[in-house]
């Protein structure tokens, strides 16, 4: 009864296997049991392996040690030959989507701020990466190299995905080699998970791990659907939740690194947040979705369209709302100038408005007319997207290299929160801690490892 079973099992999800997947001539005769062929994902792959590479990368960080800016200490205790920097080197994958000019897209995380960057082939060919463009926001990077009979993979519509969609994860996981992982996909248009700042994941079971990050997710017809990005787990290790960004923002996303090295997204000029039980009673509403406006900057595009504060937006373009994590996400995937249609609620009343997003243009500040400790380095305004996340101070826009900032550990993207004991969360806030030229001028820094104290001397 049980060897019948297992036939009849094996005959079903082989036939319904071999409907999936077309058998090509080429393709070598799977293995067969009682007759029956085993299904393979072999075939596929075949095609799918020479397009994804392993990116290792090299960076040059400074030491950070006040003692070394010490002549007489470093003379004292013979420290003159002690290196002030050391190299940093890290792992990771990425997929060619263009075989002709030699494109391939990665994660920022991967090559973002790398002083050299090399791609190692699927057939052990190694070629230097030159970095076009890279976009922290979505954690997307394009890199070039010039190389001869390279293989890219066909980009699928990420937008027809399904929950329960079979996908393959390839990469180079722990640094172990080209390896091959299967799933569903468990979820679709997952955000909130911090890191970048546009989020709109697919969620998979298929194992990511360290060093996957860059890599592809494939559909069973051996086409790109996703670019694996970070996994959930409080081990480090997979435990089956791992998340890529879909093709159709990673491909928008690269066009734009590609033509202007960056990605110029407009800017709305309002910032909102979700709604909570308590706003939806308050402003009458009969659902939480949407995103409720809380400020509208003046002369921005949202100002123009008649956007005021209170007002709902519940749909862009057509697209309904969540919440206000989408509407950021919708927005800041769009070029500066784009068109957008709004809809939103006032007093319970539906209006539909019309705004053209602008360039976002942030307030900066020379770090020199603060304090002299502070040449060198450039201060700016949060940008719309880091004030939607609730993050508050002011951002460091450009350090000079060889400024007393960097020496001391700082670097451009990092987040100043505070001088000393005192909260900063603007350039107005910065220049009347700042004006006081403390004695120790000590700085708290939030970066991505959380928050730090740095002493600029």
């Amino acid at each position: 009864m049980q060897a019948r079973l297992l036939r009849s099992f094996t005959a079903l999800f082989a036939a319904a296997s071999l409907a999936v997947l077309p058998m090509h001539a080429h393709a070598g005769m799977p293995p067969a049991v009682n007759g029956q062929p085993l299904p393979s994902l072999a075939p596929m792959l075949e095609k799918v392996t020479p397009a994804v590479v392993n990116i290792s990368t090299k960076t040059r960080v400074r030491v950070s040690n006040p003692f070394f800016n010490d002549p007489v200490f470093r003379e004292f205790f013979g420290m003159q030959g002690v290196p002030r920097e050391k190299v940093e080197q890290s792992l990771g994958s990425g997929v060619i989507v263009d075989a002709a000019k030699g494109y391939i897209l990665t994660n920022n995380h991967v090559v973002g701020g790398a002083d050299d960057i090399m791609v190692t082939l699927q057939d052990g060919r190694n070629f230097k990466g030159t970095l076009v463009g890279n976009d922290p926001g979505t954690d997307v990077a394009v890199v070039k190299i010039n190389a001869d009979k390279l293989q890219a993979l066909p980009i699928a519509d990420s937008s027809a995905l399904r929950v329960g969609d079979f996908v393959v994860a390839v990469g180079d996981p722990f640094g172990l080699g080209q390896t091959v992982t299967s799933g569903i996909v468990s979820a679709l248009r997952r955000s909130g998970l911090g890191g970048s700042s546009f989020q709109n994941f697919i969620q998979t079971d298929a194992s990511i791990n360290p060093g996957n990050s860059g890599g592809a997710l494939v559909n069973l017809r051996g086409e790109l659907i996703g670019i694996n990005t970070m996994i959930l787990s409080p081990s480090g290790g997979n435990i089956g939740i791992g998340f890529a960004i879909p093709t159709d923002i990673a491909t928008e996303v690269m066009q734009q690194l590609i033509a202007h090295g960056k990605v110029n997204r407009g800017s709305l000029g309002a910032q909102t947040q979700d709604i909570t039980p308590n706003i939806a009673r308050m402003l009458s509403l009969k659902s939480n979705e949407g995103a409720v406006v809380t400020r509208v900057l003046p002369g921005s595009a949202a100002d123009r369209a008649g956007l005021e504060v209170g007002d709902v937006i519940t749909a862009v373009n057509g697209q309904s709302l969540r919440n206000s994590d989408q509407l950021n996400n919708t927005l800041g995937l769009l070029p500066a100038d784009s068109t957008v249609n709004l809809t939103a609620l006032r007093n319970g009343t539906p209006r539909k408005l019309t705004a053209q997003l602008t360039p976002q243009k942030l307030a900066t500040l020379d770090g020199a007319k603060l304090d002299p400790r502070l040449t060198g380095v450039t201060f700016s305004e949060l940008s719309d997207e880091q004030a939607s996340q609730g993050v508050a101070g002011v951002t460091l826009s450009a350090v000079s290299p060889n400024s007393r900032a960097a020496q001391a550990g700082l670097s451009t993207g990092d987040v100043i929160v505070g001088i000393g004991n005192r909260r900063i969360t603007s350039l107005r806030d910065l220049q009347g801690l700042a004006a006081a030229r403390p004695r120790q001028l000590v700085l708290l820094v939030s970066t991505d490892e959380g928050l730090n104290y740095v002493v600029v001397q």
